[in-house]
């Protein structure tokens, strides 16, 4: 009887499985490490041969660890960082690095190479840009197509596909070359809400008119929750499953998280007025609503990214963990950001701000768009701030600087939300996954900060749960997808933020806006 399915999330750094029951319970999990290189400044390549390989050992060792046969394994689902991956005619490696090596055939969804290509395509004020917030990231994949063509013609001419890289794992686990409706719609500037989902016009304004016959397109796109085809004999071998389950429409890694925190909100109001935040190495904010609301900045909306006959959108921020690393590394008491340095530091903060009030380090004030500003400004071209620095190099020093790069994290939140409340959002409450829910500061932070409820799932993966939610819609396990969000949701915990400490964070916040506008004043001086 096939009533399990397995999910695997492609994360930046790693492949990680996980096997399901049909009641959202997660069995097992297993991961294993994906190299990256960065041959330049604002480059970031992968092997999409060591992504695959990396995603077959995980799930060998997953279902190892869950101890089912394979033949109890209805259906298989992906998600995955939205990076791009090229191949030729024959489905072979292609370069994508300025190095020219085959191997590195993947762009990072963190490579921001693309930031001029971004740019102009931003400047045309084309409506398909309506649907993106008014402008494109170097972070999507038009303006790498762009760059790619421009700066590598051969790798060009010799390319016969182009994956979004979970479509590049469900065409690895089968063989057929369709694409999720959530990849192309929230990357691909498709339009799924209209009959013809590729602006021809756009594209020709990219000079990309031959995208689709490059790209191995087609004009139909797979909802998620449906099954794209079986495992084909040779992945079956390799992940270590059978010909017989099914692998449904990838999603885009924040997506899967958002419908694993989202699942079992029940539809209407409590759904309207909830927003995902996952946290890792960056940050995004995902919500569902019934209509189409546009603004500036924010990503979207895209529609049946990932239920169907609703809207998705998204705000974020490109560096989040990522900065909190940054932080500990630059640190004259830092050193490598490893899980065992971050916990000490946040058990420090912690024994500091009860030794020395709740304001700790209140004159550090800090900008945190040390990658970026993804949201609500839509500038690759911003920059951190730090106001507030001395000579300290202590590791009480290092503690303070975190504690108020944590908070300054949460602010840019705060700005993001409030700046959706002017498009026509309200969220009364923050379901909080990834790596930022077992960070105490964060945790607290996100409550008190926002002044929003903060409910966090008991699931140990919420992102991998997302994409087994999908997987078992289409493995025939519920009838619909929305149906195994209510079946497979997990129960939560709450927490509420404390007002007595309102006072402290509104005065931070209007510091943050402050230092925006005296950023941009530092900025028009020439």
């Amino acid at each position: 009887m096939r009533d399990h399915v397995v999910a695997v999330d492609i994360g930046t750094t790693s492949a990680r499985a996980g096997v399901f029951d049909r009641s959202g319970r997660l069995l097992a999990r297993a991961k294993h490490p994906i190299a990256m290189q960065r041959p330049i400044e604002n480059h970031a390549e992968h092997d999409s041969e060591d992504i695959w390989r990396a995603a077959c050992r995980a799930v060998r060792a997953a279902m190892m660890e869950a101890g089912i046969a394979a033949a109890r394994v209805a259906a298989l689902g992906f998600d995955a960082t939205c990076s791009l991956v090229a191949r030729d005619r024959d489905g072979r490696q292609i370069s994508v690095s300025t190095t020219g090596d085959d191997r590195f055939d993947t762009i990072v969804w963190l490579d921001h190479r693309a930031i001029a290509e971004a740019d102009v395509l931003s400047a045309t004020g084309h409506p398909v840009l309506d649907y993106s917030g008014g402008s494109l990231s170097p972070e999507m994949e038009m303006p790498k197509l762009m760059w790619l063509k421009r700066h590598l013609p051969r790798t060009w001419e010799r390319t016969g596909y182009l994956f979004d890289l979970a479509d590049f794992m469900t065409w690895k686990a089968t063989g057929l070359p369709a694409r999720s409706r959530c990849t192309l719609t929230a990357k691909w500037n498709y339009l799924a809400h209209r009959d013809e989902g590729w602006q021809e016009d756009f594209l020709a304004l990219a000079g990309l008119e031959d995208l689709l016959e490059r790209g191995g397109l087609s004009a139909e796109t797979v909802p998620a929750g449906q099954a794209i085809g079986e495992l084909s004999t040779e992945a079956a071998r390799e992940l270590g499953l059978d010909t017989g389950c099914r692998v449904t429409a990838g999603l885009i890694d924040a997506y899967a998280g958002a419908f694993g925190v989202l699942g079992g909100v029940d539809e209407g109001a409590a759904l309207e007025q909830s927003v995902a935040l996952i946290g890792g190495t960056s940050s995004c904010i995902v919500s569902f609503a019934t209509d189409a609301k546009s603004g500036r900045s924010i990503w979207g909306p895209y529609y049946e990214a990932v239920l169907p006959g609703r809207w998705l959108v998204e705000g974020g921020q490109s560096a989040t963990g990522a900065l909190l690393d940054h932080v500990v590394r630059m640190h004259a008491a830092g050193g490598e950001p490893e899980a065992d340095t971050h916990a000490r530091i946040v058990a420090r903060v912690q024994q500091l701000r009860s030794d020395e009030g709740g304001d700790l380090a209140g004159d550090l004030n800090i900008l945190p768009d040390f990658h970026g500003n993804r949201s609500p400004l839509a500038d690759p071209h911003a920059r951190g701030v730090i106001s507030g620095l001395t000579l300290d190099t202590s590791f009480d020093g290092l503690c303070r600087l975190y504690w108020r790069t944590c908070v300054a994290i949460v602010l840019g939140i705060r700005h993001i939300l409030e700046v959706m409340e002017q498009y026509g959002y309200r969220f009364e409450t923050l379901h909080l996954t990834g790596g930022h829910a077992h960070n105490p500061l964060l945790l607290e932070l996100y409550a008190d900060v926002t002044g929003r409820k903060v409910v966090v799932p008991q699931t140990q993966d919420a992102v991998l749960l997302g994409t087994a939610m999908t997987a078992a819609a289409g493995g025939g396990l519920f009838p619909d997808i929305a149906s195994a969000g209510r079946g497979m949701a997990a129960a939560d915990r709450e927490y509420h933020p404390d007002a007595g400490r309102s006072g402290t964070y509104d005065r931070d916040y209007r510091r943050f806006l402050a230092m925006l506008r005296h950023r941009d004043e530092l900025n028009e001086i020439h």
